[in-house]
């Protein structure tokens, strides 16, 4: 049984958990723990959810599995995208699901939960930035239509890495 919450200040104990779960066991092999410390500090304390959460165009959503918070989204419009896309656009910043539940087609759920809110919102595209290296989420979003336009910079501590941007077209 797959339900989708969106999230509210309230969440931000049980998102900075599954925040820090999800980005460390995703990322944890191809950095340093300093790195790694620094990040899940600087990205996942409560007041930079706090933070978050409340910002204007930005929405959150857990995704739950037989009543278990099994990951999360986090959508981005307007003003509060990461890289100036325009407003016909729709960014999917955040999408992680806890390694226990995945494999159960919840990446793929929130992604059309993505898609549904820009249709909704009358997006005409979606986009993402993902990790140079994380091949296997590469795969899968070419896999379901989206398409590297670009790259820019994510930090990881004090080490550079690059993340892809990736478009999909909904129109």
């Amino acid at each position: 049984m797959i339900k989708i919450k969106k999230c509210s200040i309230e969440d931000i104990k049980d998102l900075q958990e599954i925040s820090r779960e999800t980005f460390y066991e995703t990322f944890k092999e191809q950095n340093s723990a300093e790195n790694m410390e620094a990040y899940l500090e600087r990205a996942f304390n409560r007041t930079q959810l706090e933070k978050e959460v409340s910002t204007a165009y930005s929405e959150f959503f857990f995704v739950y599995f037989h009543d278990e918070i099994a990951g999360y989204l986090k959508l981005n419009t307007e003003g509060a995208q990461s890289e100036q896309m325009g407003e016909d656009t729709l960014e999917i910043e955040r999408i992680y699901i806890r390694t226990k539940f995945q494999k159960h087609g919840l990446g793929k759920y929130l992604l059309n939960k993505a898609v549904e809110i820009a249709m909704e919102h009358h997006k005409k595209k979606v986009w993402l930035g993902v990790w140079e290296k994380n091949e296997n989420a590469i795969a899968f979003y070419k896999k379901i239509g989206f398409v590297q336009t670009g790259s820019h910079s994510f930090y990881m501590g004090d080490e550079e890495q690059i993340d892809l941007i990736m478009i999909k077209n909904l129109i």
